[in-house]
């Protein structure tokens, strides 16, 4: 059965980190994107970041935000840095078969998709 987990998230106060996780099971990341994307209240899901892990390839909406893949572990984080209010939402992670080189955090693209975790940046 394919499935993502995501953790990592909670409370964090404005100018801190978090390090959020994406565990896939049922399939290995070597041939898929994986996404993240954030959904805040009442706004529309966005696309964060993308990594093609056939090539180890990344793309990012936000400097703040760098993902990486640990293909061992079947697992893909998102660190965050000098997080803001405005980042606060639930972040999912999501995956794509996709074999290029240039992965997109475009949502329809996505297949399968995890519960997501709650991240809150407040003071």
């Amino acid at each position: 059965q394919v499935q993502l987990v995501e953790s990592g998230g909670g409370l964090v106060q404005p100018g801190g980190s978090l390090r959020l996780s994406c565990t896939v099971s049922g399939f290995t990341l070597y041939g898929y994107a994986i996404g993240w994307f954030r959904q805040a209240p009442g706004k529309e899901r966005e696309g964060v970041s993308c990594i093609s892990n056939t090539f180890n390839t990344t793309d990012s909406e936000d400097s703040r935000f760098t993902i990486s893949a640990d293909n061992a572990k079947n697992t893909v984080y998102l660190q965050m840095n000098n997080l803001k209010p405005e980042d606060t939402g639930v972040y999912y992670c999501a995956a794509e078969r996709f074999m290029g080189r240039t992965c997109a955090s475009v949502a329809r693209r996505y297949e399968v998709w995890g519960q997501g975790t709650q991240v809150t940046v407040s003071s």
